[in-house]
């Protein structure tokens, strides 16, 4: 018999029918369908729920908006009860200017009322009649025509221009003008009065004369060739660091040279009185200025040129040459009759090739104030007599050393010479903060990329409370000063600490753009509050609309101790609405949504006593008028919503 066929292993794999196929096919449909239906419902509920939610807060919103409307009318007219500060603070500023000049009428000191023409005029009259006034004697006079000439400025930036004729401004420039000129005049006069005791004040050692006279306002150096050694060419003022490097030729001439240094400027011509819409704004422009320092030569029977430099704009240093003999005298022991004459450096007459090697450039070296700011090196420009504007051709070699206060640069020519800097390098600000202090007195905080400028503000005063360089403490003369907010400002320009745009600003800086009428409301609402209120920059000011600010606040009592980590409200204005926002400052996007339980407000003063202590809202209303006033005008020149 045959061997017995092997089973095959493993079990045979059963058929799927076309039955099974299609009931399976049925299930999966039917899953399917039933998943679709249930997403269906599920979004429709959903669907429903948000409707829901949405017309449940867009009838809230119409509710809200409702009752703000309801009461808009009552709130304007609380608000336009607390903004009557603003024409009280203005009726006790036209009280006190009428005050003054009683004052002045019955103090009988012998000063003019600089604002009455005839008394002006008769002052000018008697000075032009003095004569041989020495530099002493003039440099003390300085102080009374300094003071009128500022007194005057003040009266065309503060006085209102419904309180301000048309013949009113014409009289007070022109007798701005006429001091100036006066007073250089004076300073030239002296100059001769000094020179012709040249010989009596020669030095031991050079031979030549020396001479160094300085006050608050003015300082005087004058040297006189005497020896016309072409040894002494390098000039550098006993104990400074200011003077000049002459070439030969002048070094072998009957010269003098005199640098008058002032604190003032009497060069850039008078800036444009502010119209009325201009008055909340910052009125002045400057590069930010301190001294002119200008330099001028002159020979007796020649031409003289001014030359001045100014620290951040402003300051007169001149240096003029007067001929003397050999021997060290005044040529004939005398000045000619003409007096001091202008003298043309290099002269009219001299061809170009002659120009280029005999008569090189003459070096200068200047001491920088003090008091004066430069957050970049500046630069070096000269004043074009003709063209009424500075430039900088014709000047070289231009060097400073921060830390030594030294700028030394050549001259082509003499002629006045200024040292600027961008006057919106401060701009835009990084951020800001305005925080009650005591009972009518605040502290505004303003951040720049260099530095940290805090002001205090109180009645109808500021005072420069610090400044910060690279996080650290400089200190400066105009600290501890009480001002008014026009001479302050005017003040912190001067010295280089411009925070204060002007009409024209925009086209220098990017900026974030509001609308004035929103940014004038915020300013004067904030300073309304700013008594009981801390307010603080935000980043959201720079998404939202150009008809829109937005900022921090948050009460804060004075005498209270900073908070390490404050709880900010974040709050939107358009001018006719404020709102606290459900955004903060550490959120990813900006939304204008309304933050839980709060309401619509006409003003920021209803919309912060929603939040407020009653202890806060009464110091509000209690604020001082000048105080109000003078925090508003701050912030409408600075302009912190649209400059940060």
């Amino acid at each position: 018999m045959g061997p017995k066929a092997k089973k095959k292993s493993g079990s045979k794999k059963k058929r799927i029918t076309k039955a099974d196929q299609l009931k399976q096919l049925q299930e999966e449909e039917e899953r399917r369908q039933k998943e679709e239906e249930e997403a269906r419902v599920k979004y429709e509920k959903e669907e429903m729920e948000r409707l829901e939610i949405q017309r449940a807060e867009k009838e809230k919103l119409r509710k809200l908006e409702a009752k703000d409307l309801e009461r808009r009318n009552g709130e304007l007219e609380e608000l336009y009860l607390l903004e009557a500060c603003f024409p009280e603070a203005e009726k006790l500023k036209r009280d006190s200017r009428l005050l003054s000049q009683w004052k002045h009428y019955i103090q009988c000191d012998g000063s003019p009322d600089p604002s009455i023409s005839q008394e002006i005029n008769t002052f000018i009259s008697l000075w032009k009649e003095e004569t041989n006034e020495t530099f002493e004697a003039v440099t003390a006079k300085s102080k009374l025509v300094l003071n009128l000439i500022e007194k005057l400025k003040l009266i065309l930036l503060e006085t209102p221009s419904y309180d301000l004729q048309e013949k009113n401004i014409i009289q007070y420039q022109g007798s701005i003008l006429e001091l100036q000129e006066l007073l250089h005049l004076k300073f030239n006069i002296a100059t001769e009065i000094l020179l012709r005791q040249a010989s009596t004040l020669a030095d031991l050692d050079s031979g030549n004369m020396e001479k160094v006279i300085r006050d608050e306002n003015v300082t005087v150096y004058v040297w006189a060739n005497l020896k016309k050694n072409p040894r002494y060419r390098s000039i550098r003022f006993s104990e400074t660091q200011t003077g000049f490097e002459i070439p030969r030729i002048l070094a072998t001439s009957d010269i003098a040279l005199r640098l008058l240094h002032t604190r003032y400027d009497h060069v850039t011509p008078l800036g444009p009185v502010p119209t009325a819409s201009q008055e909340h704004t910052s009125t002045v422009t400057y590069f930010g200025k301190d001294e002119v320092k200008s330099v001028e030569a002159a020979v007796s029977k020649d031409v003289q040129e001014e030359y001045k430099e100014q620290e951040n704009e402003s300051n007169s240093v001149h240096e003029e040459e007067t001929k003397v003999d050999e021997q060290g005298g005044i040529e004939g022991q005398t000045i000619l009759k003409e007096g001091l004459q202008k003298y043309t450096y290099p002269p009219e007459t001299a061809e170009d090739f002659e120009t280029e090697n005999t008569f090189p450039p003459i070096e200068v070296m200047l001491e920088v104030h003090e008091n004066v700011l430069f957050f970049e090196n500046p630069m070096v420009a000269r004043w074009d007599a003709e063209g009424k504007h500075w430039k900088t051709d014709g000047i070289s070699n231009v060097s400073y050393k921060s830390e030594d206060r030294l700028i030394t640069f050549s001259l082509d020519t003499f002629g006045p010479v200024t040292l600027i800097q961008d006057a919106h390098v401060n701009m835009p600000y990084q951020s800001w903060e305005l925080r009650p202090l005591d009972v009518n007195k605040v502290l505004l905080t303003v951040t720049t990329v260099f530095t940290e400028i805090q002001i205090q503000i109180k009645e109808n005063l500021c005072m420069l409370a610090s400044i910060k360089l690279n996080n650290q403490k400089h200190s400066s003369t105009l600290e501890e000063k009480w001002m008014t907010p026009v001479s302050f400002i005017i003040a912190l320009k001067e010295a280089g600490l411009n925070i204060f745009p002007t009409g024209h600003s925009h086209f220098y800086v990017v900026i974030n753009y509001k609308l004035p009428l929103v940014e004038v409301k915020a300013y004067r609402q904030m300073a309304l509050l700013s008594s009981a209120f801390a307010f603080g920059w935000s980043k959201w000011n720079t998404v939202c609309n150009s008809d829109k600010v937005v900022f921090q606040v948050r009460e804060h009592l004075p005498k209270e101790e900073p908070i390490q980590n404050p709880n900010w409200t974040l709050l939107m204005f358009n001018g006719d609405r404020a709102q606290s926002l459900k955004i903060n400052e550490s959120s990813d996007a900006f939304s204008e949504a309304l933050k839980e339980e709060t309401e619509f407000h006409s003003t920021l003063y209803h919309m912060v006593k929603d939040f407020a202590s009653k202890e806060a809202m009464k110091k509000v209303r209690c604020s001082s008028c000048q105080f109000v006033d003078s925090v508003c005008h701050m912030l409408l020149s600075t302009r912190l919503l649209s400059y940060s």
